[in-house]
């Protein structure tokens, strides 16, 4: 057995917003501490790209370091949440560790030497199987803390306590709802979950009051597991941790996490900022190694060179939805921005990697005959952020992609579908003031009435063209520089977090002191 001060496991659902931020924050403990080994627990589908990215975050003389991340997959999954298989494989393995015994890979048949018992957990907040696997096997002798991979401010509102305007304990209101009106505890919980409340208004720290349905700009059809199975059961998980890692800056949203720290304290327990989560290493190693995740990212660097001598610096507009979103129910309305684009004369790239993203063959033959676009399943996302050709990202407002632009400098038009999406939009347009929300692009409870202005979307064709004709014109002229030169003032703050004196370095040092 090799001796061990201190050995840490992580583990997220496969869904790579998840995944990714907690890779590089595993990257962090090693680099931190000496004596830290972490036990990095994935799936099998993810496996080859958690490696990948994992050796952005290390330079090639830091392979010492390195060695002490142990990426190890325990399965495959169907689901990127509640997957029975690697629930059952996560807490026979967890025992193996507990145990003290050696591992084995199920994506390369690699055996894992033993390690000490591990000290802490750090545990995806949409995983409840593990979570409760490790409270089962361990009881407190082992610390388990929660990994909330998105906005603070959401935190509140899809999982906080109804005194901080959250819902508070869905499971507890499902099955009340389920007693009195006969309907299933499934249904009941769909209706909390998935269905505003018309009318009503949440107010968050931070946060310009709005209109419930406006958490729900888009009619997209989330995973039904993922509203049933595990939103019920995160505000307990949350009570029941003994802490919090948010992936957020601090100095992004003060409010937000000192509202989440307060509540913490009042049990004794710490919450600890941990954003941005980019790769540690040079900003060269990572771009080259983020290269390997996608086939056509040698195509697209060399479309972005070309870009850069023909159209100039922040010329190019940058589309993505991330891994899951996509604007399903109205695609329409995607390619009438494109058609903007192209009006204008803009230069893109469209990142289609969502599994529901379908595009025509008549949209395939208009971008190649534009010639000033790609269109592309897997894009190398943040070596295209930091290319110089690159001026503004139309994104969905995962937090990913958020923390990515901001550190990268470039300011967002946000397309927001759900979770902690509508809350960035918000954030990012009107209390910051760093980048714009379209509002014409939005379907179902999304053209309902805004609170915060009483504006009411048509969301029309004509109205998404209009719209879009008048954001890239401000985007472009003199409003969009203001908006980029405050940019630049949060972006220095954010990336900052890091360094010494920063609120991310304190915490995750305060958090491994505790070890």
């Amino acid at each position: 057995m090799v001796a061990v001060e201190k050995h840490i496991v992580c583990y997220a659902v496969e869904a790579w917003g998840h995944v990714r931020p907690l890779i590089h924050l595993a990257a962090r403990f090693v680099k931190l501490r000496p004596g830290v080994i972490v036990t990095f627990l994935t799936t099998d589908g993810f496996y080859d790209r958690v490696k990948t990215e994992l050796s952005r975050s290390f330079e090639q003389h830091e392979q010492e370091l390195a060695e002490r991340m142990r990426v190890i997959s325990i399965g495959n999954t169907k689901s990127f949440v509640n997957s029975e298989e690697v629930d059952n494989n996560f807490k026979e393995v967890y025992k193996t560790l507990v145990a003290e015994g050696e591992i084995v890979c199920t994506k390369t048949a690699a055996r894992f030497p033993s390690l000490s018992k591990p000290k802490a957990v750090v545990l995806d907040f949409f995983a409840p199987g593990p979570f409760h696997s490790v409270k089962a096997v361990s009881g407190n002798s082992v610390k388990v803390y929660g990994w909330s991979p998105g906005l603070t401010y959401a935190v509140f509102y899809l999982f906080g306590p109804e005194s901080m305007g959250g819902k508070g304990n869905v499971r507890l209101k499902a099955e009340e709802k389920a007693r009195l009106t006969g309907k299933s505890f499934r249904d009941a919980v769909k209706e909390l979950v998935f269905e505003p409340v018309e009318g009503e208004i949440v107010r968050l720290p931070g946060m310009p009051p709005m209109y419930d349905h406006e958490y729900f700009p888009q009619d997209f059809p989330m995973p039904e597991e993922l509203g049933v199975e595990v939103f019920p059961l995160v505000h307990e998980m949350m009570i029941e941790s003994d802490g919090v890692f948010l992936f957020t800056p601090e100095s992004y949203e003060p409010q937000a996490v000192a509202a989440v720290k307060a509540w913490y304290g009042e049990t004794g327990r710490h919450a600890y900022a941990t954003g941005p989560l980019l790769p540690s290493a040079s900003q060269a190693n990572a771009n080259t190694k983020e290269k390997k995740l996608s086939g056509e990212a040698n195509a697209i660097q060399a479309f972005l060179d070309e870009t850069l001598k023909t159209s100039g610096e922040k010329s190019l507009v940058y589309i993505s939805f991330g891994s899951i979103f996509w604007p399903v129910k109205t695609p329409e309305k995607l390619w009438a921005f494109l058609d903007v684009l192209m009006e204008l004369n803009h230069p893109f790239i469209l990142s289609n990697a969502s599994p529901a993203a379908q595009i025509p063959d008549e949209i395939k033959d208009k971008v190649k005959t534009y010639g000033k676009g790609v269109l592309s399943p897997w894009t190398p996302q943040q070596l295209i952020l930091d290319h110089p050709a690159t001026g503004w990202f139309v994104a969905h407002g995962g937090h990913n992609g958020v923390t990515e632009a901001i550190s990268a400098g470039v300011p967002q038009i946000l397309w927001p579908f759900g979770g902690d999406q509508p809350l960035n939009a918000v954030h990012i347009a009107d209390n910051l003031q760093i980048g714009y929300e379209l509002l014409q692009v939005r379907s179902g409870h999304g053209l309902k009435q805004i609170y915060r202005t009483g504006y009411t979307p048509k969301g029309t064709i004509e109205a998404v063209k209009a719209e879009a004709r008048e954001v890239l014109a401000k985007a472009f002229g003199e409003d969009g520089a203001k908006r980029r030169e405050r940019l630049q003032a949060v972006r220095k703050n954010v990336t900052s977090e890091w360094e010494d004196g920063g609120a991310s370095k304190r915490d995750v040092s305060a958090f491994l002191d505790t070890l």
